[in-house]
């Protein structure tokens, strides 16, 4: 099956996974300018969404420039949901997802999350539900069962056929597991070959090499890319290299002359996006997040860190001299990266 989004065709079938407090409009937007074929929000309340809470609705912005673009919503009930997706179609994004897989204890403990998937009946009810009050798609993003004794990523997926769903993005780990261990892309194979729907592949892709294998083995309509990013900024770009596929002159800016990816450039766009949507102690506070992800594998990560961490963010000066580190760091001529970050344990927490 292509890859396809109502009027939106046949499109690149790499995915940013939406990830808790990371996959904001700037992140998300400087993904998309850098390949990435679909971006999705952060997970948003359903029930904060229908109480208009403002911080809740800070997370509904996007920019035009991130179509096709879906926000993420978690809730316990259809209702809600509903509610909320509707919501969210009324402010022209392209598709509502639902968070089916994340596997933090105060989000399951209320029945949302992975643990809606432990019936798939009552999911195929509550899918339905939601479906009835949007005509845009909905997507959705489970995991390949509650534990190792209750796989049944085949049901959740049968339930989201017959309620109307367009996708099913699978994390190839049970709720049990967390973020430990391996993902399952065994299971995922084997889940996609028996579905009426399209099915995107996600879990421990951190190199472009990797993803364009999982890609041609597992049978998927696509694969899903989220802390591979963090730490590869490039990783789409990389991708489209091994695809064959042309770059936008555009993207072809962020390769310097030596053939090494131009980090600083990447920098600038994030902090010129950040300044346009946040206050400048927010900015400071994401820009040093965010940097503190894509130094990994650098020579000099671990001081450039600490430097950034000893920085006080609590008003405009802290978020100048956030910046002006980062241009130091980033600016060096000397500057290498090595891959052995990729050994190191990464966001074990929940993230979506």
């Amino acid at each position: 099956m292509a890859l396809s989004l109502g009027p939106h065709k046949d499109l690149f079938p790499y995915v940013l996974a939406p990830m808790a407090s990371i996959t904001n409009a700037p992140f998300r937007l400087v993904m998309k300018e850098l390949g990435a074929g679909v971006v999705i929000s952060e997970l948003i309340s359903a029930s904060g969404m229908t109480y208009g809470g403002e911080k809740t609705m800070d997370l509904c912005r996007y920019f035009e420039g991130e179509r096709p673009i879906g926000l993420q919503i978690f809730g316990e009930d259809g209702e809600t949901m509903g509610k909320a997706a509707r919501m969210i179609q009324n402010q022209g994004v392209d598709f509502v997802d639902i968070n089916l897989g994340c596997p933090v204890p105060k989000v399951v403990k209320k029945g949302a999350g992975s643990a809606m998937c432990r019936d798939p009946q009552n999911l195929f009810k509550v899918l339905k539900e939601v479906k009835d009050q949007i005509s845009i798609p909905l997507t959705i993003k489970i995991r390949t069962g509650w534990d190792a004794c209750s796989i049944n990523a085949s049901e959740c997926v049968s339930a989201a056929y017959e309620a109307g769903v367009s996708w099913v993005a699978i994390h190839g780990r049970t709720r049990a597991q967390g973020y430990e261990g391996f993902a399952n892309w065994d299971l995922i194979s084997t889940v996609k070959a028996k579905s009426p729907l399209p099915i995107i592949g996600n879990g421990d892709i951190l190199t472009a090499k990797h993803a364009v294998q999982r890609m041609r083995s597992s049978g998927c309509d696509a694969v899903m890319i989220g802390r591979g990013a963090l730490r590869n900024p490039f990783i789409f770009l990389e991708i489209l290299q091994e695809e064959g596929k042309p770059l936008t002159d555009a993207q072809k800016k962020y390769i310097r002359e030596d053939g090494s990816w131009n980090y600083w450039l990447l920098i600038t766009r994030h902090h010129e996006l950040l300044q346009g949507l946040y206050n400048p102690f927010n900015v400071g506070v994401q820009m040093r997040k965010f940097l503190t992800w894509f130094s990994s594998g650098f020579e000099g990560a671990a001081a450039f860190r600490k430097a950034l961490y000893s920085i006080p963010t609590d008003d405009e000066s802290g978020a100048i001299k956030v910046y002006e580190t980062a241009k130091e760091f980033f600016n060096r001529p000397e500057l290498k990266k090595s891959s052995s970050y990729l050994n190191e344990a990464f966001l074990q927490g929940g993230h979506g």
